[in-house]
C-alpha cells in the first residue's frame, strides 16, 4: 500500500502528462516558457485571484512573498509552531523573527484568537499555516491584521483547492502561498510552487524576484532569487488540472469515510473540520496514544504511516531561541499524538478498511 498513490494517479493520466511532456521536449522552452503563463493563467482561475505567479517550491513562495513585503532584519512574523520547518525558515532566513502563537487542540491551525495579544510594533506580517488541507480562522485573522495594518500570507502549502466561507485556500488574504511537492493535493514530479494575490505591486515584485530580482533582462532592479518554477513542472500541473476537481471530491469523500469508520474507535480521535470551510485531507491525520507502539504494528502490518510534526519548532534547536521552551502548550502536546493514515485520491475502499482494521487492532494493543 502507497502512503500517497502516485502511481495509480499517473496511470489514470498517462495520455495528457506524457503528452504535456512531450511537447515541452519538443518546443525545448525548459525555463520560462508557454506552459508558465498559460498554468499561472489557470491556478489565478481557479482560486479567484487576480494574479498567480509559479515559483520553484513551497518554501521559495513564502521566502518571495516576505521579499516583496519587504521583511527586515529584526521584523517579527506572527505564525504556528505546528508546521513544517519551512515556515519559520523564511522568517530567520531573511534576518526576522517568528513569534509562535499555539494552536486550537482541534483542528491544529494557529488560534487565531490568541494572534492580537502577541502583536508588537514591530510585528511585519501575520502567517497562518492552513494545515492538513483546511484554512485557518482566515477572516478573523484578517480583522486583525487590519486593526493592525498588516499583511497576512497564508501559508497554503497543504490546501491547495480546499474552500472557506465559499472562497478558495490562496485568495484568502494579502498573499497565499502554496506548495506543488508531489505528495500534495496537487502536485507536480519534483518541486514547485505558486504564490496568488490581488495586489499589482506585489504580484510585480514577486515577479522580479523569481529572476534575480529582474524587471528587464540584466536590468536588476531590486534582490532576487532564482526562485522560477520550470516548464516540465507546469505542464505536469497542468495535465494534472483537468482530474483535479474529481480528485477533491473524492478526497472528501475518503475523508467522510475515514471519519465514519474511526468515530467509534476507542483510543482514536478525530481531527475537527468547521462548519464554514472544508478539507482537502493533505494528511489525513488522527490523534491517538503511545503512538511508537501504535506505528510499529501498523508496520508490521503492513500500513505506512507518517507524523506531521513530531517535534513543534520553538522545541527545535533551530528556532528554540526564539521561543521560550514553556509556550505553546497544545502544540507540544498534540506533536507527541498526530498520526498521518495513508491517503490519497486513488486510495481504494479496499485499502481503507485494511488501514482502519488494523490502526484498531494497534491502538487496542498499545
Amino acid at each position: 500500500m502507497q502512503f500517497t498513490d502516485l502511481k495509480s494517479q499517473y496511470a489514470a493520466l498517462k495520455t495528457e502528462i506524457d503528452s504535456r511532456i512531450q511537447r515541452v521536449l519538443d518546443h525545448g522552452r525548459y525555463i520560462m516558457g508557454p506552459e508558465v503563463a498559460e498554468l499561472e493563467t489557470a491556478l489565478a482561475r481557479f482560486t479567484g485571484s487576480r494574479h498567480c505567479i509559479t515559483v520553484a517550491s513551497g518554501t521559495e513562495a513564502l521566502l518571495i512573498a516576505l521579499m516583496a513585503l519587504d521583511l527586515r532584519p529584526g521584523d517579527e512574523v506572527i505564525t504556528s509552531p505546528f508546521t513544517f520547518a519551512a515556515t519559520a525558515e523564511v522568517i530567520v532566513l531573511l534576518g526576522g523573527k517568528p513569534v509562535f502563537v499555539d494552536i486550537e487542540t482541534d483542528t491544529c491551525n494557529i488560534d487565531a484568537a490568541l494572534i492580537e495579544a502577541s502583536v508588537t510594533s514591530r510585528t511585519r506580517a501575520l502567517m497562518p499555516v492552513s494545515l492538513y488541507g483546511q484554512c485557518a480562522d482566515m477572516d478573523l485573522i484578517n480583522a486583525v491584521a487590519a486593526r493592525h495594518g498588516l499583511p497576512v500570507i497564508e501559508d497554503a502549502a497543504q490546501s491547495f483547492g480546499a474552500s472557506y466561507r465559499g472562497r478558495r485556500s490562496g485568495a484568502l488574504s494579502t498573499i497565499g502561498a502554496t506548495s506543488f511537492f508531489p505528495s500534495k493535493p496537487l502536485g507536480c514530479y519534483g518541486d514547485g510552487g505558486a504564490l496568488f494575490t490581488d495586489d499589482e505591486r506585489l504580484a510585480q515584485a514577486a515577479r522580479e524576484i523569481r529572476v534575480h530580482g529582474q524587471s528587464a533582462r540584466y536590468t536588476h532592479t531590486r534582490l532576487g532569487v532564482g526562485g522560477r518554477m520550470d516548464t516540465l513542472q507546469c505542464a505536469i500541473v497542468l495535465a494534472k488540472l483537468g482530474r483535479f476537481e474529481w480528485e477533491l471530491q473524492r478526497r472528501a469523500e475518503l475523508g467522510a469515510r475515514y471519519g465514519r469508520l474511526l468515530a467509534g474507535v476507542p483510543g482514536v480521535r478525530l481531527l475537527a473540520v468547521r462548519p464554514d470551510r472544508d478539507c482537502v485531507w493533505g494528511q489525513y491525520t488522527v490523534f491517538v496514544e503511545r503512538r511508537e507502539r501504535v506505528q510499529a504494528a501498523l508496520e508490521a502490518a503492513g500500513i505506512p504511516s507518517a507524523v506531521h510534526y513530531p517535534r513543534p519548532l520553538h522545541h527545535q534547536p533551530a528556532y528554540a531561541a526564539h521561543c521560550c521552551p514553556e509556550c505553546c502548550a497544545v502544540s507540544v502536546a498534540v506533536s507527541q499524538r498526530v498520526l498521518s493514515l495513508p491517503m490519497s485520491a486513488d486510495l481504494t475502499e479496499a485499502d481503507q478498511d485494511r488501514v482502519v482494521e488494523a490502526l484498531a487492532r494497534a491502538v487496542a494493543a498499545a
